[in-house]
């Protein structure tokens, strides 16, 4: 292949100003945002959804599931497209798909095409998630890039703070097909944003290959492993043939994908970035975050609603104090990391923070006062804050810009990957949990009519002391969390976008760490002058 990169930066000796990636960002973080709105936007809506569609809580489960799996399997194949070819259009093209889905989603007559619809839309959230990364990556060095990690912060804190309010107002005023239509003048707002302000020149590579192969056996691997967890422990046994006979053809399919990208011209998923000890570990740290947070997250709507009898829009506004969390940290420690170039105590003190949020949140049950259950998700949000856009960080630092795309993807692939499978996998636990329990309550009851007022109430009491059990599964996995970034290498985050020349993409992170170190910030190189050039000089493109 042509060792042209996908995008060459205009030729010019200033670099970018403050405002001007401002004003790049503004039109990217819109599209993140409207990404971001989707999922929480509809968080509070789904008990309704689903019982105006007729569909049972295994849907409830892959409404979400389908969303994030698509998600998943996607964002390495726009990530390495990021590295081939124009990130504007890509970008521009993932909103336009996110459209198509956000219609198709608030126009579903069933949940079939419900979930037709949010695989469309996982599809686009996948590209804005790998892209929107990506292209910040590229335009703003490392230790620059806390200060702008804290905007990032703010949108996940408004999306999701926003989202689920936003959803109860909807689904009770207006209905919860609006739940999906108000994302598309957000969506094209960004895109006309987008237009405006970022202006990228590109060369087109020789000779691109893209492994179609390696992403088919990606994708049917992850879904089988998907499937698997969803309807185990209801459909069939966890220790079952049917069991053994998903694990063994997920495993399959994974292996073959390894075997795949060992050989392919451009692996979808380069091994020999993630297999570098800080990407390595950055990636296990974020499935065990992804399980944690995508799984727990996605059922305190449920909790609040079902079991202590809130409405969608009170359940969406007692999520706050978490969202208020994770602003809180992303901003303050994105700062901090700016000025002192020291990332590692925070993603290492976030890990601690999170295993002591989610082993609080394990003790709740029915009777749990609400203010407590907020402070706990509250320190559950600071964990999770400084741990997210801090790991892509870390990973960022130790590759070149030619291939922060895939780098940054791998990343966010394995951490929705996580969360997908956590939200399978916990949807499990609790519905298995919650049978158990309302048939405890049955018979210490002594209840004998099916259609019983005391049903009901034993059925909401099961929801609520079910949900801890949820959280203590989330420990395990922040305590994986906290051990692999301990033994992250605590390398000092470089004040050039891209590496010293002498440091090559296969690089170990001790190569990487001895070779990117040059100039202070400040005082920018040839190299930084070339890749921080202003997009003004590329405003005809």
């Amino acid at each position: 292949m042509s060792e042209t990169t996908a995008e060459t930066p205009p030729q010019s000796t200033a670099p970018m100003t403050h405002r001007e990636i401002l004003e790049v960002m503004a039109g990217l973080l819109a599209a993140l945002f409207t990404a971001l709105l989707s999922t929480t936007v509809v968080s509070t809506a789904l008990p309704k959804i689903i019982a105006d569609l007729g569909a049972s809580t295994t849907a409830f489960s892959w409404v979400i599931t389908t969303a994030l799996l698509a998600n998943a399997a996607s964002t390495p194949i726009w990530g390495k497209l990021a590295d081939l070819f124009n990130k504007k259009v890509l970008v521009q093209a993932a909103i336009i798909i996110f459209v198509i889905g956000s219609v198709l989603a608030g126009a579903t007559p069933n949940v079939e095409v419900l979930l037709v619809a949010r695989v469309i839309q996982g599809i686009g959230m996948g590209g804005l998630t790998a892209l929107v990364v990506a292209i910040i990556g590229s335009i703003v060095p490392p230790r620059e890039r806390g200060r702008y990690s804290g905007y990032m912060g703010a949108v996940m804190g408004v999306s999701m703070a926003g989202g689920p309010i936003l959803g109860g107002v909807i689904t009770d005023h207006i209905g919860w097909r609006w739940c999906f239509y108000v994302s598309v003048p957000l969506a094209v707002g960004a895109l006309i944003l987008i237009q405006r302000t970022l202006h990228l020149s590109s060369t087109r590579k020789d000779e691109v290959s893209i492994d179609w192969l390696g992403a088919t056996l990606l994708t049917a691997g992850v879904s089988v492993l998907l499937i698997w967890v969803s309807f185990a422990g209801k459909n069939y046994g966890w220790v079952s043939t049917s069991s053994a006979v998903y694990l063994a053809s997920g495993i399959v399919l994974l292996v073959a994908t390894v075997l795949v990208e060992l050989r392919a011209k451009d692996p979808i998923i380069p091994l020999k970035i993630i297999a570098e000890r800080t990407t390595g570990l950055a990636i296990i740290a974020s499935i065990a975050v992804g399980v944690g947070m995508f799984g727990a997250m996605s059922f305190l709507g449920l909790y609040f609603q079902n079991s202590r009898g809130y409405s969608p829009t009170m359940a969406g506004v007692l999520t706050i104090p978490m969202v208020v969390g994770m602003l809180l940290s992303s901003v303050v420690s994105g700062q901090l990391i700016t000025r002192t170039g020291n990332w590692k105590r925070f993603v290492v003190g976030g890990a601690i923070v999170l295993v002591v949020g989610f082993a609080l949140l394990s003790t709740i049950d029915h009777l749990t006062p609400i203010w407590q259950v907020q402070l706990y998700i509250a320190v559950m949000g600071l964990g999770v804050g400084a741990l997210m856009q801090n790991l892509v960080l870390a990973v960022q630092n130790t590759v070149s810009v030619q291939n922060i795309g895939a780098a940054s993807s791998s990343v966010a692939f394995f951490r929705t990957f996580g969360g997908a499978i956590g939200v399978s996998a916990l949807g499990a636990v609790l519905t298995a949990r919650v049978t158990d329990l309302v048939k405890q309550g049955v018979v210490a009851n002594g209840v004998r009519d099916p259609h019983s007022p005391l049903i009901r109430e034993i059925t909401n009491a099961a929801f609520g002391d079910a949900t801890g059990r949820i959280f203590l599964v989330s420990t395990a996995c922040a305590i994986v969390t906290l051990i692999a970034v301990a033994f992250l290498p605590n390398k000092p985050l470089r004040t050039t976008i891209d590496m010293a020349p002498e440091a090559t993409t296969g690089a170990s992170d001790q190569a990487a760490g001895q070779t990117a170190e040059p100039a202070t910030v400040g005082s920018p190189t040839s190299a930084q002058t070339e890749d921080r050039a202003p997009m003004a000089a590329a405003k005809h493109n």
